[in-house]
């Protein structure tokens, strides 16, 4: 059996938990559906309907189960060091980390501020 890194037996290579989850199941299918099928106190269980209803409802959810456990895909050790979508927006530039901050020219000013705009025709 796979070893995780902690030393104990992976989670997703077992199968005791979704043939106990789906025994669990079957059994409470079964007996509801023979109580609920005999239709009153003074006749006989129907026996047969609880094993039928036992039977789909144990390999259906085996089924189900067992699929979602093969889906499941635990995510690389990389996306938690901040590379990733949770990075800190304090870092990138022009994040967060520049507001209130007044913005770097990358242009040489030669003129006055005043004169670099035209005039305003409504004055």
């Amino acid at each position: 059996m796979a070893k995780s890194s902690t030393g104990g037996p992976q989670r997703r290579n077992s199968v005791k938990a979704p043939l106990i989850f789906s025994a669990v199941l079957a059994v409470v299918a079964g007996v509801c559906t023979m109580i609920f099928a005999t239709g009153g106190a003074e006749k006989e269980l129907r026996v047969d309907l609880g094993l039928t209803a036992m039977g789909i409802a144990f390999i259906a959810s085996l089924l189900i189960s067992s699929l979602l456990l093969m889906t499941e895909k635990p995510n690389p050790d990389y996306l938690s060091e901040g590379s990733g979508i949770h990075r800190s927006s304090a870092k990138i530039p022009g994040g967060a980390g520049s507001v209130g901050k007044p913005a770097p020219s990358s242009a040489p000013r030669d003129e006055d501020p005043g004169t670099s705009r035209p005039a305003d025709p409504t004055n």
